[in-house]
This record gives C-alpha cells, structure tokens and sequence, in this order.
C-alpha cells in the first residue's frame, strides 16, 4: 500500500475550468456523399473546401483538400470526424483535427439535411478541435484543451471555438 504524504492533505483543490471564446472558424463544405448504408449506420464523406478562422488576435484561411468523415449511427447520433489545414495569415500551417458528436431528433436531421434553418436548441452539436501547429507565436493551440459549438448552414458549417482554462 502506497504510504501517504502528509503535506497532500494541505494541497489546494484544483481550479475548476472555464470557456473563453478564441476564434470562429466558417468552414465551406460540399453537398455530403455516402458510402451507403450499413449494419453501424450509414458513412459520408465530406469535403472541406475552404473557408475562414477569425477571431482576437488570429484570422487564417482553410486550405481546400480537407474532409469530414461522418458516421450516421443507427440510433440517430452523428460522430463527426474532419481533418484539414487553415492556413495562418502570418504563413503558419495548422492542422486541425476535429472529434465531435451531434445529436438530434429525426425531423430536425431531416430538416437539417434538406438545407432548412434549425434552431440551435433543437439539436445538440459539439466538438473537441486539436491543433497540431510547429513551435512559435501559435504553439498555444497545441498547449491547450478546446471546446467548440457548431451549427449548419447551407453551404458550410459554423465552429466556436472556445480554449478551457
């Protein structure tokens, strides 16, 4: 049995994380294609064909060539998986790896699906970006947990990013 430190007892709790806002990334996608139905769901592929990262202090361009792989589960949850670059203004390239998880009621994928605008509060769309970036003024991105909310629309998709501190 592992013995205990004393002075552990006086340590401080951890401090509990927030969300700041850093950037919106507006990505420019084409219309999804699928691989077809299967006994896991139904696989689609996604291209990123650009689009744009803004935010305080940051603003970047996504190079074309990107994709998003998304997985329509049997019970109606969509696993989102995109992978692309964004190009920063000052020439640093950053690739993004983007993990999230949406959740919605089969009328309102429909909807979403038709092109149709969907209140954000009937479906749940969140994502956890990882940015893979060299040493320099952006390391930060790698050096830090996010967060980000996402929402449709007709030719893209809308990303919050917020960095948890």
């Amino acid at each position: 049995m592992p013995r205990s430190n004393s002075s552990d007892n006086k340590a401080s709790p951890p401090t509990p994380p927030h969300a700041e806002y850093v950037f919106t990334i507006s990505a420019d996608i084409t219309v999804p294609k699928s691989a077809g139905a299967g006994v896991n769901g139904e696989r689609k592929h996604i291209a990123i064909v650009g689009g744009t990262l803004s935010g305080p202090g940051i603003q970047g361009q996504i190079l074309p060539g990107g994709s998003d792989w998304l997985w329509q589960r049997p019970d109606g949850c969509a696993e989102v998986q995109a992978h692309y670059t964004v190009e920063i203004d000052d020439g640093t390239l950053v690739y993004v790896k983007n993990y999230g998880l949406r959740v919605a009621p089969k009328h309102t994928r429909l909807a979403m699906q038709a092109g149709e605008a969907v209140d954000p509060q009937a479906y749940y769309f969140r994502s956890s970006p990882v940015f893979d970036v060299p040493d320099g003024p952006h390391q930060w991105l790698r050096e830090h947990i996010f967060v980000a909310t996402l929402a449709p629309r007709a030719s893209g998709v809308l990303i919050e990013v917020f960095c948890i501190r």
